[in-house]
Parts: C-alpha cells; structure tokens; sequence
C-alpha cells in the first residue's frame, strides 16, 4: 500500500515508561507474517479510563471494556488488528472472556484487570485456538521498549504507525506521557476504525482521568473525519501507572494538572490528525475553522457536517473552488446560523458576506489555495462566540478502490 503523503519523515522514539512493559507478535490472524496481536502488562496499582464509540452496534470487546473498567484498575491490555470481534453475537463475548482469562493467567491477575480491544473486518469470528497459543510467546516477547512494534500490529488499512510522546511537570515531578493511535478510514469518531492508547507513568486515579479523556477527546478525536462513518469498534484508554511517583491531584481541577492537561491535550490532538492525515486515499488536509457559532458543540457539528458532504469533499479532491457546496454543507447542519451574515473564506480569499458572494472575490486565487495539499476554510455563521476546528480530508478514488477490496 502506498504511504500516505502526510506521513511524518521521522518517526517518534517511544522510550521506557516506568510501569509498563508492550511488545507485538503474528498471531495469523488475517495476514501471515504480519505483526497482528500486541499486549501492554501493567505492574500493580495502574489506574485505566475509558471513551468508547457510541454506535449501538458495539463489538463485543467494547462492551467487555465497559464493563471491566468500572473499578479503574488494569494489569494488562491485548489488541489484535484483522478481526473486529463485532456483531459476532455470544460466541465473539465467549471468545472475549476465553482470551482475557489466558492472559490474566499469564500475568497472575484478575480477568476483570485485563481489558481487550479489536480492529477489522466486521461479522468474523477471531481465531481463538492461534490467538490462544500466541499468548505465551507474546508475554514472553513484551519489553519497555516495545513502543514502535505495538503501533505496527494494530494497523489495518493505516500506511504508517501512529506515536507520539510529551514530558511535563506535577509539583516538581517530571512525567511522561506516551500515545500510539490506529486509523485511516471508518473514522468519524463519535465517543473508526480509530483505537488510542496513552500511557503516563503520574499517579492518577480513574476518576480525574475520567473527565479529562472525555473532555479532550471532543476537541480532538471527535472533531476529525475521514468519511462520516462512525465504528463498532472506537475506543481510547488512558492508563496511568503511578511509576513516576509525581503527588497524586487532590481533583481534575487541582493547579498541579495544569501542564499535563495541557500535554495531554496536545499529544491527543498530534494522534487525532495524524489519523486524518492517514485518511483512506487523501491528498489533501483540511482544517475548518468555524466562528460566530451559537456555542462550540454548534460550531463542532456545523464543521463536521462541511467535512463529511461528499460533494465538498470531492471538490476538494479536484481543487474546485465550488463555495457553494459548503454554504449548502452549513445550511443542512441544523444548528442556528444567519445566512446573511455567512463569511466564508478560502485560505486568504474572501468569498461570501452580507448573504452573496463579495464583489472582490477572486475564483483564481481561491483555486491557487485549493491546489495544495493543506488548507484552511474559515466560516463565520454570525450568531454568537461559539467556535470549533474540525479537521478532515478529500474523497478520491483511492478511497474507493480502498474499500472495495478491503476484504478481499
């Protein structure tokens, strides 16, 4: 498969994070010779959070996770990429608890601390009896530095790993925070395929991360699209493994957060547009900037429903400054706008205001905006203070041939 054009030159250098050991084997479950299955072991007293999708058709290790993450503590993470484990009915959550229950017996620990996520094709039972005898030997593989190797086994259709790491303080205390990330197509994330894992080696319980995983997701994996499609399968789990010793927060809104929430937020936002910039067949990378929104939830769902129309995105694909498309993309939104007080802007190019296009609008320049491979597209709807960036990609033919011929 092609590399994305937007793949970093240089990848990240994961180093050991206190608390955690990971690593990645071939398990054979959909390619041969191809890292497939990886497992993070936790020492004892990690604390684990959890976002997952909303669809209502969620795969059996969604559930599972829902269920095991209640008590906030983990001692082990198993993901395996080829298999979704969805709609597969009571036989996928027997296979859940068969493959939770071999590694908690690896590790010594309560299944309840082991929890599991899946990525693939969806309606397929998993290969139990080869995932089953790859345990041991994937236990025996992981190490601090299995950084690089547990993002190459969780990608599907993705073109390149997703890592990425921040430092900050708590009260005089360094802390590490590391992300790896899947995804490339069935992204629109609504908390695609698109599984996070960070890891941070602070002292925090479950329920401060709790609340800042679900606030930052919102601003970073639920405002990126690759094409609308919401999966089984979406997860992102924060687990903090106290093996920095940093002073444990009293609360989410104690000052000594103050730096982490802040790396935290941008080592999530770095995952969530790389993922983007992984889209299934993408050429270009869009940012859409939205303003004068009646509030930010109404800015966020006013962008996305600009990057998910079809038409705006293939005329994105084509470089065609057709600015209709997206007045059109932001009058079916259903959130409160002014149509005569719209402002649109391609790039730097002025294009709509006072209801109709500017009398000084210049198609050529718009077009020149639209040749690159990054843009920018501002909309002010003229109602309030709300704004929001939303971030997606264009619609090729590679996406299609991309998804044709994905099970095959």
């Amino acid at each position: 498969m092609t590399t994305s054009p937007f793949a970093p030159k240089n990848l990240p250098t994961l180093t050991s994070l206190r608390g955690v050991s990971l690593g990645a084997v071939r398990a054979g479950i959909r390619h041969a010779n191809r890292l497939d299955m990886m497992m993070m072991r936790f020492d004892a007293g990690a604390h684990v959070a959890g976002v997952y999708t909303r669809s209502l058709t969620a795969a059996a290790p969604i559930l599972w996770c829902r269920s095991a993450c209640d008590d906030g503590e983990i001692r082990a993470l198993l993901v395996n990429s080829g298999n979704a484990n969805a709609y597969t009915g009571t036989q996928g959550m027997e296979d859940v608890r068969t493959l939770t229950a071999q590694v908690a017996s690896e590790i010594g620990c309560d299944a309840s601390q082991v929890m599991i996520c899946s990525t693939g094709v969806i309606g397929e039972f998993l290969p139990v009896p080869s995932m089953m005898s790859a345990i041991p030997q994937l236990h025996h593989h992981i190490h601090a530095d299995g950084w690089d190797e547990a993002a190459r086994a969780i990608m599907t259709t993705d073109t390149f790993p997703k890592m990425a790491t921040r430092t900050c303080m708590i009260a005089g205390t360094k802390v590490t925070i590391h992300g790896i990330a899947k995804g490339s197509g069935m992204i629109a994330p609504d908390m695609a395929t698109m599984l996070g894992f960070i890891v941070t080696d602070a002292s925090l319980p479950a329920a401060i991360m709790k609340p800042l995983l679900a606030r930052y997701t919102v601003k970073t994996f639920n405002s990126i699209t690759v094409d609308s499609d919401t999966s089984t399968n979406d997860a992102v789990l924060m687990v903090a493994t106290g093996g920095s010793r940093s002073p444990a927060p009293h609360s989410a809104g104690d000052p000594i957060l103050d730096e982490l929430k802040e790396a935290l937020y941008d080592l999530m936002k770095e995952l969530a547009l790389l993922i983007v910039k992984d889209g299934e067949g993408a050429r270009k990378f869009i940012t859409y900037r939205i303003t004068g929104a009646e509030d930010d939830e109404s800015a966020r769902i006013i962008g996305l429903a600009i990057a998910n129309s079809p038409l705006v995105k293939t005329a994105l694909a084509a470089s065609d400054p057709n600015w209709g498309r997206i007045i059109a993309a932001v009058g079916k939104a259903g959130r409160w706008i002014n149509p005569d007080q719209i402002t649109l802007y391609i790039g730097d190019e002025l294009i709509t205001h006072g209801g109709a296009v500017v009398a000084t609008y210049n198609e050529a320049t718009a077009k020149a905006h639209m040749l690159q491979s990054e843009l920018l597209i501002r909309v002010d709807v003229g109602v309030g203070e709300g704004c929001a960036d939303v971030w997606g990609c264009d619609l090729t033919e590679r996406y299609i041939e991309i998804n044709a011929n994905y099970r095959s």
